[in-house]
């Protein structure tokens, strides 16, 4: 079963939507980029984009009909890769926006993928276990043509998980009439998975820090840390960091936050989350809401939680020194100018949170050779291709004189353009 359900955030009506809030980045950094007319029509549109009905015999008799989505943004690169969300509140355009980034993520971690999501529109803590193996069954199968190894490998996401992936990968596998793992990453270990994904996501993002504060001449062990979001991403880069010697004064997840400035004990707030599932009532600090913590004064700001969390009505209130977006998406375009304006200096997602495509690649490639490395082998190249990824962009956002997100964008969208130039237009 997935991880206890998490309340999604889409955008709110009369808000920009994510993938309107991606295309404002992506136009300014073509912009600053000079790229030709032709290749930004190329770049800006999806080049598949499915929609499917899943119909569903429920537990009690009836029949259900759920709508599922997947968006390959981008294949210039190699086969597709993104993962799969299920929540009731999904649409194309977030599905559409995801996918987007995951092919600049992709490119600036130098990783051989193109970009690509996937969405299921249900609530999974309304379901039976035997209903959301159902549903998941049924909308691999409606996709079986677009799903592979070497064209389209879904991942876990928002409320799905290993047992998700590994229904995926058996019913792939039962038509297929052959055993393929590599069809979808983040699966147990037993079945094809890779030591080290669980950590990924949050190992990157404490990778990405310690280079930024490298950059910013600052020493790890004198930074105060304020973490948004305490779910897998958030839990484990607040660990890594303390491990670093970064003082974590306040967390959060749905139930609210606490705050401590002499610092939080990370792991002993990870083992209660285990047992009670939210930090509700662990009473690690001084009570706070999500958005006052947000404002506290801090050195490091990670938002691991959710959407645009930071959007012009909040952004001028924000006292970090440097913002890691754990999360997708969570400053909204809006609030960019304003973060720039204060000297913040921000990591951003398409770079900060790619640890985890970065070992979904690396679970894919030991699915492909049939050979399995220690997790001090994986950790080890994950810090390697972490650290590479942010000297580019850190390279490109002086060569523009721009932020680091526009220079990330910028050498994402380089690399893409000049590849789709030597492949050529077929047709």
């Amino acid at each position: 079963m997935p991880e206890e359900y998490k309340e999604p955030a889409p955008y709110r009506k009369g808000e920009v939507n994510p993938f309107e809030s991606m295309m404002v980045r992506f136009d300014k950094a073509c912009e600053l980029y000079k790229l030709d007319k032709g290749l930004y029509n190329y770049l800006a549109a999806p080049v598949k984009q499915v929609i499917v009905s899943i119909p569903v015999t429920m537990d009690d008799g009836s029949l259900q009909v759920f709508e599922g989505f997947r968006v390959i943004h981008d294949n210039i690169l190699g086969p597709s890769k993104g993962g799969i969300r299920f929540s009731p509140d999904v649409d194309i355009d977030e599905v559409k926006a995801l996918a987007s980034w995951m092919t600049w993520k992709c490119a600036i971690a130098n990783i051989p993928f193109g970009g690509a999501k996937g969405a299921v529109k249900c609530d999974p803590s309304k379901l039976s276990p035997r209903e959301l193996e159902m549903i998941t069954r049924r909308y691999t199968v409606n996709l079986l043509e677009v799903f592979g190894p070497d064209s389209d490998i879904p991942a876990p996401d928002m409320n799905t998980d290993e047992q998700i992936m590994a229904w995926i990968m058996d019913t792939y596998s039962m038509h297929k009439k052959e055993t393929v793992t590599g069809v979808v990453t983040g699966k147990p270990i037993i079945i094809g998975g890779s030591k080290g994904r669980r950590e990924a996501t949050g190992r990157g993002v404490m990778i990405a820090t310690m280079a930024a504060l490298k950059t910013l001449e600052i020493d790890p062990t004198s930074t105060t840390c304020v973490v948004q979001g305490f779910g897998n991403v958030g839990s484990v880069s607040a660990q890594l960091l303390n491990e670093k010697g970064v003082k974590i004064i306040a967390i959060s997840d749905v139930t609210g936050g606490y705050y401590d400035k002499n610092g939080i004990d990370v792991n002993k707030a990870i083992e209660y989350v285990s047992k009670n599932k939210v930090l509700k009532g662990g009473n690690f600090g001084t009570s706070i809401t999500n958005e006052e913590l947000l404002e506290l004064e801090c050195d490091i700001l990670v938002p691991a939680a959710k959407e645009d969390q930071i959007s012009a009505h909040n952004a001028d209130r924000i006292k970090a020194k440097l913002i890691v977006e754990g999360a997708n998406g969570p400053i909204s375009a809006d609030a960019d100018d304003i973060i720039a304006g204060k000297g913040i200096r921000v990591i951003p997602d398409i770079l900060a949170n790619s640890g985890g495509v970065i070992v979904s690649y690396f679970e894919w490639v030991q699915d492909r050779i049939g050979y399995f490395w220690d997790e001090d082998d994986i950790n080890n190249r994950l810090n390697r291709m972490m650290t590479e990824a942010f000297d580019v962009v850190y390279n490109s956002s002086i060569k523009y004189n721009t932020t680091l997100r526009l220079g990330a964008y910028i050498h994402a969208i380089d690399k893409v353009s000049k590849v789709l130039k030597l492949r050529g237009i077929y047709g």
